[in-house]
C-alpha cells in the first residue's frame, strides 16, 4: 500500500531553502549522500562491537556511484544498515532530525570511527540537482524493504519494495539542462570523479564507481576498445591519520602535488596531531617559491578545512594569520561545530584555538629552518620576507614579537643577510644603536654619504632597500633594549664632543646658514654643519619621525602626497666648498644663493629625490663654469 504524506509546514519551508539558499555550490549534494552512506555503514561497525554474533568485514562494505545519461538518474548506494520504515519517516520525513546525530550521541567512538553527518537536512540537498528523489532501503534484520519517493516540498510517498540486500540506493532524477544551468555535468563520468576526489577522497570505505577505459585490441598495433571496469575512486585511508614514523619525505611531497597546493617542492612540512581540548590533525607546507598571484588582490590565503575526512572548506582563512598566509595544508577535526550546510562554522572560537597552535608550529618551524638549515631560509625569505614585514607593521605592530626575530637584512659588515639576533650579539661594548641606512639597492647605499661617520667607527649597518623595511622598524622601535637610528638621522649619537664642536661652529656661521635656508624657500627645516660627512661636501638629513625614504614611499599614495620629512642640509666643514661658500657671504651674496641651489639639487640626486627643476638645475651649473 502506498501512503502520501505531507512534510510539516516549517520543514516545507527548509526545504525550500535547501534548494534555493543554503549551499553555496550544487556539486555538494554529492559529498552529503556519500557522507550519508558512510554514516550507515559506520552504524553497523558500531553494532558488531557490542553484538558478537555480527561479523564485520570491511572489504563487504562499499558505496557505488551509477550514472545512468539515457534515463538521467544517478544512483548512491551503499551497503549500511538500511532503515526500517519508522526511520524513512523520522530520518527523511522530518527535516533536520539527523538519525546520525541520535546514533552519535549514543555511542562512543572506537577506533577512529566517528559519525560523520549531523544534520538530518544533507539529504535534500539532492533536490538541487534531482527534480525526484527515489531510496529504496532495507534495514539490517529486517525482511522487509521500503521505497520512499518525493518531487520536493510537495510531500513524499512510502512503499513496500523489492530488494534483496540490506543498504540504501538513493535515485536522483537529474533536472534536464536550462540556458543557465547544466545538469548534465553530474552525469558525466569525468565530473563525478573529480568530486568525489575533492570532498570525499578520505571518506574510510571505498567510493566505487564503473569506469570507461580505453585499451588496446588484442592482437592489434594501433586499434583501440572501449571496456568498463569497476574502479574505487577515493584513496580512503588520509595521510594525516597515518602515524608519522610510517611516512617519508617523499609521501609528504606527493601529497603536496596530489593536492595541488604549488608546483614548486615545498622547503618544509609540519605533521601535527593534537588530541586535547579540541582534537585536529594537520599537514602544513612551507613553500619555496611565492605563486604568480601572492602579492595580488586575487590571492585567498586558507588552509582546506575537513570534518572526518570531508571537505567542508577549500580556503578556510580563519586558520591563518595573515602574515603566514603563504602556508599551504590542510586541518581535519571531528571536534567542530558546523551550521546547517556543513560548509561555515558555527561558532570561530574552535578555529582560534587551533590557529593560535598552528601559528606557534610556524613560528617554531621558521626559526628551526633560520638557525639549522640557512640557505633553505634564505630560499624562503626571498620569497616571503616581505609578508614578514608586513606582518611586523601591520595592526600597530601587535605581531612584533612574533615576527621580529625572522627577520633578515643585507649587513655592510658581513656582505649578506643577517638577523636582529647576529648583528645585537656582535656589537662593540660601546655602541649603543642599531644603525641602518635606506636606499633602492646595496650598491645605492653603499655610496651614500650619510654612512662614512659609522663605518669609519667601526659600527655594521643594516641596509633598507624595501619600501616597507623602514615602516616595519619605525613599529619594533627597539631590539633587545637596542634603539634602532638611521645614518640618515639628525643625532647619530655618536660623538658629544664633536657634535659640541660642530655645534659651536654652525653658531658661529649662523648668518650664511639663514640666508642658506631662506634662498631655499621652506625645501629644508635647516642648513648646519655636517657631524657625520668626511668626504662628501653635502648631504640631507630628516627630523622627526617622517624620513626621506618614508616620504618617497608615501608621496606614492594618493593621500600621503602632503607627508613630507623635515630636511636639513648638512655641511662638510672641511670641504673646499663650505670656504668657498663663506667666501661667497662676504663678497658676493648671489653666488652663495647659486651654490646653496645646486647643493640642495646635488643631495636631492644623491637620496634619489628628483629634482624640482631640472632647467634651472642645468642652468645654475653653466652659470657656475663661466
Amino acid at each position: 500500500m502506498v501512503e502520501t504524506k505531507e512534510f510539516k509546514a516549517e520543514s516545507k519551508r527548509l526545504l525550500e531553502m535547501m534548494i534555493n539558499s543554503i549551499y553555496s555550490q550544487r556539486e555538494v549534494f554529492l559529498r552529503e549522500l556519500i557522507s550519508n552512506a558512510s554514516d550507515a555503514i559506520d552504524k553497523i561497525y558500531y553494532k558488531a562491537l557490542s553484538d558478537d554474533t555480527i561479523n564485520f568485514e570491511k572489504e563487504n562494505y562499499y558505496i557505488k556511484i551509477t550514472a545512468d545519461k539515457e534515463n538521467r538518474t544517478l544512483a548512491i548506494s551503499d551497503t549500511g544498515i538500511g532503515m526500517t520504515k519508522e526511520e524513512l519517516e523520522n530520518n527523511l520525513g522530518t527535516i533536520a532530525k539527523s538519525g546520525s546525530l541520535a546514533f552519535k550521541m549514543e555511542n562512543e567512538a572506537k577506533d577512529g570511527h566517528d559519525i560523520i553527518g549531523q544534520f538530518g537536512v544533507g539529504f535534500y540537498a539532492a533536490f538541487m540537482v534531482a527534480d525526484e528523489v527515489t531510496v529504496y532501503t532495507k534495514a539490517f534484520e529486517s525482511d522487509t524493504a521500503y521505497k520512499w519517493t518525493s518531487k520536493g516540498a510537495d510531500g513524499y510517498t512510502i512503499e513496500e519494495c523489492d530488494k534483496d540486500t540490506v543498504g540504501t540506493d538513493i535515485v536522483l532524477t537529474v533536472k534536464d539542462n536550462t540556458e543557465d544551468d547544466q545538469y548534465d555535468e553530474f552525469l558525466e563520468e569525468h565530473h563525478l570523479k573529480s568530486i568525489i576526489k575533492k570532498y570525499s577522497d578520505f571518506i574510510r570505505y571505498p567510493i566505487k564507481m564503473d569506469v570507461t577505459t580505453s585499451q588496446l585490441k588484442e592482437g592489434s598495433e594501433n586499434e583501440y576498445e572501449e571496456m568498463v571496469e569497476e574502479q574505487t575512486i577515493n584513496s580512503m585511508v588520509p595521510i594525516w591519520r597515518k602515524n608519522k614514523s610510517e611516512l617519508t619525505d617523499e609521501d609528504y611531497q606527493n601529497f603536496y602535488e596530489e593536492k595541488r597546493y604549488g608546483f614548486d617542492k615545498p622547503l618544509k612540512h609540519i605533521h601535527v596531531s593534537v588530541d586535547g581540548a579540541i582534537r585536529y590533525n594537520a599537514i602544513l607546507y612551507i613553500p619555496e617559491k611565492t605563486p604568480f598571484d601572492y602579492y595580488s588582490k586575487e590571492y585567498e590565503k586558507g588552509l582546506e578545512l575537513y570534518s572526518n575526512g570531508v571537505l567542508i572548506m577549500e580556503k578556510c582563512g580563519d586558520l591563518l594569520p595573515d602574515y603566514f598566509s603563504f602556508v599551504k595544508g590542510m586541518v581535519d577535526s571531528e571536534d567542530l561545530s558546523l551550521n546547517i550546510s556543513r560548509e561555515m562554522l558555527q561558532h570561530d572560537r574552535q578555529l582560534k584555538r587551533i590557529e593560535k597552535n598552528l601559528t606557534k608550529k610556524i613560528k617554531s618551524q621558521l626559526v628551526s629552518l633560520l638557525k639549522d638549515e640557512r640557505e633553505k631560509y634564505e630560499l624562503f625569505y626571498q620569497s616571503f620576507g616581505r609578508q614578514i614585514k608586513f606582518g611586523v607593521y601591520n595592526d600597530f605592530g601587535m605581531n612584533k614579537d612574533m615576527l621580529q626575530d625572522l627577520l633578515l637584512f643585507h649587513s655592510s659588515k658581513e656582505k649578506k643577510l643577517v638577523s636582529l639576533d647576529e648583528y645585537v650579539e656582535r656589537m662593540p661594548e660601546d655602541q649603543q644603536y642599531i644603525y641602518y641606512a635606506t636606499g633602492d639597492s646595496i650598491d645605492r647605499i653603499d655610496k651614500l654619504p650619510q654612512t662614512e661617520l659609522v663605518t669609519d667607527k667601526g659600527y655594521e649597518i643594516l641596509y633598507f632597500t624595501e619600501d616597507i623595511d623602514e615602516f616595519a622598524i619605525k613599529v619594533i622601535m627597539n631590539y633587545k633594549e637596542k634603539e634602532f637610528k638611521s645614518v640618515s638621522s639628525s643625532d647619530l649619537g655618536l660623538n658629544q664632543e664633536e657634535d659640541q664642536q660642530d655645534q659651536n661652529e654652525t653658531e658661529e656661521n649662523k648668518e650664511l646658514f639663514s640666508y642658506m635656508t631662506e634662498a631655499l624657500s621652506g625645501k629644508v627645516k635647516n642648513v648646519k654643519i655636517s657631524t657625520r660627512l668626511k668626504s662628501h661636501p653635502v648631504c640631507l638629513t630628516s627630523e622627526g619621525e617622517v624620513t626621506i625614504e618614508m616620504e618617497k614611499v608615501l608621496s606614492m599614495m594618493p593621500d600621503n602626497q602632503h607627508v613630507k620629512a623635515e630636511k636639513v642640509l648638512e655641511i662638510n666643514k672641511n670641504h673646499d666648498i663650505f670656504q668657498s661658500l663663506k667666501e661667497a657671504f662676504t663678497n658676493d651674496k648671489e653666488k652663495v644663493a647659486l651654490y646653496t641651489s645646486l647643493l640642495y639639487n646635488q643631495a636631492l640626486l644623491i637620496e634619489g629625490l628628483p629634482i624640482e627643476d631640472p632647467v634651472e638645475f642645468t642652468n645654475n651649473i653653466c652659470k657656475v663654469m663661466k
